[in-house]
């Protein structure tokens, strides 16, 4: 995943961008990058590593020496960002949030148009963002070429790009990731997370529809493609990805997840002595399903947060699930002889979780229930990098289907495993409490999670769980 933030001043924009860009931590780990433009001096960019440091530490230095009107920047999970572009256009920043799936057809294609070359990264993969500035430049306009670049892309494209003129902002065709406008006296910005911005001072101006571009200035925000009719935003920006002070479409992260949590609740039968949320997505939900069930709430988990931010997480995943194991520290006297409710956003691989169980076994839980926030994750997501799978196979569904079907496994027979009330899912959630160990295991509704958004079901995209375009 990753994040960005754009601010257009009348004065200096680079405090602004700082901490806006920071307040997206949350949603990348590897790299940290800020562009501003300035009248006199032009350009100036920084980006940094940041898996071992936060942001702020790394661009300390950087946000004092840095001046500019103009101002783009992002938190990465992948590639390094923002990129600086000469092109016909003119010299511009872009900076992008997008999984290309065609990513072999696009260069293909663009070497046979005349291109030369693309930089390879230090993995040998062609750096997306330089692939996206690269479809912009096939068309002599700057708009046809973003539109062209939306167009083209398989998978998803949300993007800023910046020249002296202002910042262009391109919401995804499908409105799959977010942009939110804000404005205050002077200034406009753009940002994945509306939240980044409010302590700054800006007001929530508008939300770019889907493929909507817009430009912002620090006077104004000019629609230049006006958004399409068909949405389909990702649905684990509640569940997981937001944070909590987040909002989508109108619907607080932390709300939904308070009526996701009630409607667990409703459907459920075990009297659990507490209910708790693994930190931090979980919490919310633990909170809604504690307050519908009248069951109390419970913290027998901390996440240590003062030196392991979110930020400080390595890319090897062994690595990454002894890091998460490290990070919670269990309390013990709200522990021991006691029956447990846990409330996670999702089950993945599945690996961290039974970890967890089995330390609260053996922290003197009598019993542990597991209740993911959301459907079986069937289906890896074509549309955003949700997590770091290669496979689908790294999913415990799948493997789990796999077995229990001798290896024949079709679309048709997958689908009989995403319907709740079929024989199949309830095999496989079944097969899935025993390999974890888990006293107990009930997922979320497909139905009853879309409903907890508050916005129409047509416009949440679902594939993860039903493998629904």
């Amino acid at each position: 995943m990753g994040g960005y933030m754009g601010v257009a001043a009348k004065e200096d924009c680079v405090f602004d961008l700082y901490f806006g860009i920071d307040y997206h931590s949350h949603l990348g780990t590897r790299r940290g990058g800020m562009v501003v433009y300035d009248d006199e001096k032009g350009f100036d960019r920084s980006i940094h590593n940041i898996e071992n440091a936060p942001f702020r530490t790394k661009f300390d230095k950087d946000m004092q020496s840095m001046k500019g009107r103009l101002g783009i920047g992002c938190i990465s999970d992948y590639e390094p960002q923002p990129l600086m572009v000469r092109s016909h256009h003119g010299t511009y920043a872009i900076t992008t949030v997008s999984k290309i799936n065609n990513t072999d057809e696009l260069v293909q294609e663009i070497f046979s148009n005349g291109n030369s070359h693309f930089l390879e990264m230090s993995g040998g993969e062609i750096n997306p963002t330089e692939l996206v500035a690269t479809l912009i430049n096939q068309k002599e306009n700057l708009i046809d070429g973003i539109n062209y670049a939306l167009e083209k892309v398989d998978g998803s494209l949300s993007l800023l790009l910046m020249n002296p003129n202002g910042i262009y902002c391109a919401r995804d065709k499908y409105g799959r990731t977010p942009i939110a406008i804000g404005k205050k006296e002077d200034a406009f910005c753009a940002a994945f997370e509306s939240f980044s911005y409010k302590n700054l001072g800006y007001s929530n101006y508008k939300e770019l529809g889907p493929g909507e571009i817009a430009v912002i200035t620090d006077q104004n925000c000019v629609t230049l493609k006006q958004p399409g009719n068909e949405m389909k935003i990702c649905t684990f920006l509640w569940v997981y990805y937001g944070y909590p002070a987040s909002s989508y479409e109108g619907m607080s992260v932390e709300q939904m997840r308070y009526l996701c949590g009630a409607k667990m609740a409703k459907r459920d039968n075990v009297k659990p002595d507490v209910v708790a949320g693994v930190p931090d997505s979980g919490i919310a939900h633990a909170v809604g399903y504690a307050n519908a069930s009248g069951i109390p709430f419970s913290r027998p988990f901390i996440k240590y947060t003062p030196t392991w931010p979110r930020s400080f997480m390595p890319t090897i995943q062994s690595q990454r699930n002894l890091i998460a194991k490290m990070k919670l520290l269990a309390v013990e006297d709200l522990i021991r002889d006691k029956s447990l409710l846990l409330i996670d956003d999702s089950i993945v691989r599945g690996t961290q979780l039974r970890e967890t169980t089995e330390y609260l076994f053996e922290s003197g839980a009598k019993e542990v229930h597991i209740r993911p926030a959301c459907p079986p994750l069937v289906y890896g997501c074509k549309y955003l990098n949700f997590s770091r799978s290669s496979s689908e196979m790294d999913l415990i569904t799948r493997r789990v289907i796999e077995r229990l079907e001798n290896g024949n496994v079709t679309d048709e027979v997958l689908k009989e495993y995403t319907n709740p009330d079929s024989e199949k899912y309830e095999k496989m959630v079944d097969e899935i409490c025993k390999e974890l160990k888990f006293t107990s295991l009930r997922f979320n509704r497909l139905d009853d999670m879309l409903d907890s958004c508050g916005i129409d079901k047509c416009k949440l995209c679902t594939y993860c769980w039903n493998g629904e375009e």
